[in-house]
């Protein structure tokens, strides 16, 4: 059948069989489905949606797409998150895991809408390279046991095309295209285990609680289905992960926790905990969570991901004393000053999404794919939920190229948080699958 006609089919609402979906992401992947029918393919998936045998269909389908890689120890371990604001999880959590014995040739993906992506904010870091050749990738995770790096164009292509399509198209917030997208990479990779945060809030692309456990569940399925054993934790996004947002300030909190800091990003350094716990029990390298959490706070707290961190900087194309000295390589914003609190009061939430929105405004995000990232604008210091403030305590902090574009993020920020005479702190973790 020609595109159109499968097209039509999904438009329709008809179930495409798993063979009707092998063609398309063999269109996806050798060019042949133009970018017009793979945005006109997202938006029928997004208003018709899929069932579980499509679902899984696609996912394998465009894990089979490309290269598959392959590893000769373990146990290879890898994570994912479905997105948020303050979300730097990944950098401290693929060291930790790799000194505590794991595999962790981790795919990371870009800015996606609102939300914040890890390989944005590496490529804060001077020489970090995102997309290594094969023998590199395979060097750098033997010598630090982990590689934070983006899918190559070898593998999962399909997803590649789609991916940055989906970005432009508005067709992000659909169910199976995140399932597909998500798994396909991890099962390309070669991943043994895969921990899953699934986040719900104001600042995630699903924002109600049942939506994200029905797309939590789906997950674990798909994956374990696909031979790849999968725990899934549900979080909360109703606040910024970390007290920063922006690709450079998210590195410089994710910075601290590796060196050792808990007390500068405690609900950050909690997530890392908890997703580390789950990911090295599902490895057998502990009995179970607990043991695990204490495993991962160890190798914080004593500087063996900052160490692994390190050595994979380096042997991605960093410097080699990034981690000693990475105030001296990343360069502040020209304009930084503090966001002050219209009234007095207390913190009782933020409108999340509108605070990742307000990043991609000052130039930390894309509006179109092609757009190109200011790394050193966003917001530090972030008042968390319950803090006390008068009138004119600091929100927070904005970092800008201008005064015009700091005067405007502040406004947004301010808008974006809510100040009232109470305020509920609310659950990190609700449930974990």
């Amino acid at each position: 059948m020609l595109y159109q006609d499968l097209i039509a089919l999904k438009r329709d609402g008809a179930a495409l069989s798993s063979d009707q979906i092998a063609t398309l992401a063999r269109g996806l992947s050798d060019g042949s489905l133009s970018d017009a029918q793979a945005g006109a393919l997202a938006m029928a998936i997004v208003l018709r949606g899929m069932d579980a045998a499509e679902t899984a269909a696609l996912t394998l389908a465009m894990r089979d797409s490309g290269q598959k890689l392959h590893w000769d120890t373990g146990p290879v371990i890898d994570k994912h998150s479905t997105g948020g604001v303050g979300d730097t999880v990944s950098v401290v959590l693929a060291p930790a895991l790799a000194a505590c014995g794991a595999v962790v040739p981790m795919i990371s993906g870009r800015g996606l809408g609102h939300t914040g992506g890890t390989l944005d904010k590496l490529e804060a870091i001077p020489g970090y390279i995102v997309n290594p050749d094969p023998t590199r990738l395979r060097a750098v995770v033997a010598g630090a046991g982990c590689a934070i790096v983006g899918a190559s164009a070898e593998l999962a292509p399909a997803d590649r095309r789609l991916y940055a399509i989906r970005d432009v198209t508005a067709t992000v917030a659909s169910q199976p295209l995140i399932v597909a997208s998500i798994l396909s990479k991890k099962l390309a990779a070669g991943v043994q285990g895969l921990v899953l945060d699934v986040k719900t809030g104001s600042g995630a692309f699903i924002s109600n609680p049942s939506d994200a456990r029905t797309l939590a569940q789906t997950l674990v399925d798909v994956s374990t289905r696909a031979g790849c054993p999968a725990r899934a934790v549900l979080s909360d996004m109703s606040q910024p992960l970390a007290p920063a947002a922006g690709n450079l300030v998210e590195l410089t909190v994710a910075l601290e926790l590796l060196r050792g800091n808990a007390a500068a990003a405690p609900r950050l350094h909690e997530m890392v905990l908890v997703l580390g716990g789950e990911a090295l029990t599902l490895s057998g390298l502990v009995r179970d969570a607990a043991e695990g959490r204490a495993r991962i706070a160890e190798t914080l707290g004593c500087g063996a991901a900052a160490e692994l961190f390190g050595r994979m900087v380096a042997g991605l194309g960093g410097p080699n004393d990034f981690v000693e000295r990475s105030a001296v390589y990343l360069e502040r914003a020209p304009v930084i000053r503090a966001i002050p609190a219209a009234v007095a009061g207390r913190v009782a939430g933020y409108d999340t999404r509108a605070i990742g929105q307000a990043v991609i405004g000052l130039g930390g995000g894309r509006r179109a794919a092609s757009d190109k990232i200011d790394p050193h604008v966003g917001f530090s210091a972030i008042a968390p939920i319950g803090a006390d403030l008068s009138m004119g305590d600091p929100l927070g902090m904005v970092h800008a190229a201008t005064d015009a574009d700091a005067q405007t993020a502040s406004a947004a920020f301010q808008t974006a948080c809510q100040i009232a005479r109470q305020a509920t702190e609310p659950v990190l973790v609700s449930e974990i699958i």
